[in-house]
């Protein structure tokens, strides 16, 4: 039977067998049903959904971030973060929270469906429809010592990459920080500030 994969939104993605310029077997994710399609996944590969839903297939890769640490992310975002669906990836030494791009609550009013929580159906719908974007992550600074840094995501048309927010520290102290997301005083946080606020 053909490898498939549906991801959040409901598309079926089908691993498809090709070959590559050496004429070695490659494969990849395409939602066409049709083609020379694959019955088995390779040994030492693995299926990877993005945030936003693209589909691949990828070297399963060495394991850096423990699952403890991705799930301390996830429970922060739980408890302090307003945000509602946020989506947390691993990626090599790295734990990275993508926020949403879209109010599904707002969207919803706007379409003057009421509240989302009386459609479940609408709800999903809609959640299929929304796109995401990295804005903070957690890199991992000693593997010995398993201390991390904050960073957040900076737009400034000058910079638009990574900056720094606080650490080296442990994972627990630092992944307050997510109450910010979805805030103005996002954009307040540099070295400077984090260090401020954890003295504080």
């Amino acid at each position: 039977m053909p490898i498939q994969y549906t991801n959040r939104k409901d598309q079926t993605y089908y691993l498809h067998l090709g070959s590559n310029t050496s004429g070695q077997a490659s494969y990849y994710f395409a939602m066409e049903s049709e083609g020379n399609l694959a019955d088995t996944i390779p040994p030492g590969y693995e299926v990877l959904e993005k945030p936003n839903g693209q589909v691949f297939l990828r070297k399963i890769p060495p394991k850096i971030i423990a699952d403890e640490e991705r799930s301390l992310v996830e429970k922060a975002l739980e408890r302090f973060c307003d945000l509602k669906d946020c989506r947390v990836e691993v990626k090599k030494d790295a734990i990275i929270v993508h926020t949403p791009n879209q109010d599904i609550e707002a969207l919803s009013q706007l379409l003057d469906f009421g509240p989302v929580a009386r459609r479940p159906d609408l709800q999903r719908i809609l959640s299929r429809a929304v796109t995401y974007s990295p804005e903070m992550r957690f890199v991992l600074a000693d593997k010995e010592k398993r201390t991390f840094v904050v960073e957040r995501y900076c737009y400034s048309g000058s910079i638009d990459d990574w900056i720094d927010v606080d650490g080296p520290a442990d994972l627990s102290k630092l992944v307050k920080y997510v109450k910010h997301l979805g805030k103005d005083s996002y954009f307040e946080l540099s070295r400077y500030s984090g260090r401020k606020r954890m003295r504080g």
